[in-house]
């Protein structure tokens, strides 16, 4: 993260970060990304059912793959594919991805590990509610300090084609993860909140935010389905993120730790700095 880049990130609480993944990177993450769609999407709505521990999705899991799905495959409609490092060898490249860790490491001040991973299709006429902004829980919470920047969850939004203004764009209200006010307005139309603003990207484009920021989905104007890959980071100590297994230990494999490096593996556990990961083979849920 450069000068100016940290300067932007502390005053709008966002990035867009230009050719964050190469051509190579982008063709297979979109291949894995629509053969994952097309498997998850037909198994949604089947059991093994599990409501989440906020009550606010119930989820159809694959144990044999590793991933949680829920929504639809349909107009005005969201499939959301969590914990898909399990379920694809393909999505390891973002794993300990060198540019997105150089950004991360930027603002994180504790050592960083993942704790979200999720899969965002949006079809035609989909919109996300806005949430975030303000005075939020300690766990979403924006500081600076003497050592900089200190985010608790941020996260990156990679994209695998392009989105443009009517293609229901990442949206986000710049500056308001300083807020120190609640939002005054009734309901969480993206369409309709002011400051709203939508941002359009390319493949292979990355979108940095922290999560302190106020932010959402315009709706999905157009014919084509807006596919992101979803990461979120923060200190070690924190747990699952995902809507699935909220604040639970991070679900991850055995044979999915095993493909990975004593350092990409300590993205995925709660380990102390003093303390070394398992051997090569070991692991589970946690």
């Amino acid at each position: 993260m450069n000068e100016v880049e940290r300067y932007e990130f502390d005053r709008v609480g966002y990035l867009s970060i230009p050719g964050l993944l190469t051509d190579e990177q982008v063709s297979s993450l979109a291949g894995a990304v629509d053969a994952l769609e097309e498997e998850s999407s037909s198994r949604a709505a089947l059991p093994p059912r599990r409501m989440s521990p906020t009550g606010l999705l119930e989820y159809h899991h694959n144990a044999e793959r590793g991933y949680y799905v829920s929504g639809a495959r349909e107009a005005g409609n969201t499939l959301i594919i969590e914990d898909f490092f399990n379920a694809d060898p393909a999505f390891d490249l973002l794993v300990d991805h060198a540019p997105t860790m150089a950004y991360i490491n930027a603002i994180v001040q504790e050592r960083p590990a993942i704790n979200n991973s999720e899969l965002r299709i949006r079809y035609p006429g989909n919109q996300t509610g806005t949430h975030m902004g303000g005075q939020v829980s300690v766990k979403h919470s924006y500081a600076f300090n003497r050592a900089g920047i200190n985010c608790m969850m941020v996260r990156m939004i990679y994209f695998v084609h392009d989105v443009g203004p009517e293609d229901g764009p990442f949206s986000v209200v710049p500056a308001t993860h300083k807020s120190n006010l609640p939002v005054p307005y009734e309901g969480r139309n993206p369409d309709e909140e002011p400051g709203m603003t939508g941002l359009p990207a390319r493949a292979g484009d990355g979108i940095l935010f922290t999560e302190n920021l106020r932010h959402g989905g315009l709706t999905n104007r157009s014919e084509q389905t807006r596919k992101t890959i979803h990461i979120g980071y923060g200190p070690f100590w924190m747990k699952s993120q995902n809507i699935a297994t909220m604040d639970e230990d991070q679900y991850i494999l055995p044979q999915t730790l095993a493909r990975f490096s004593p350092e990409q593996r300590r993205l995925f556990r709660a380990w102390p700095d003093s303390v070394e990961g398992p051997s090569e083979g070991e692991g589970g849920k946690g």
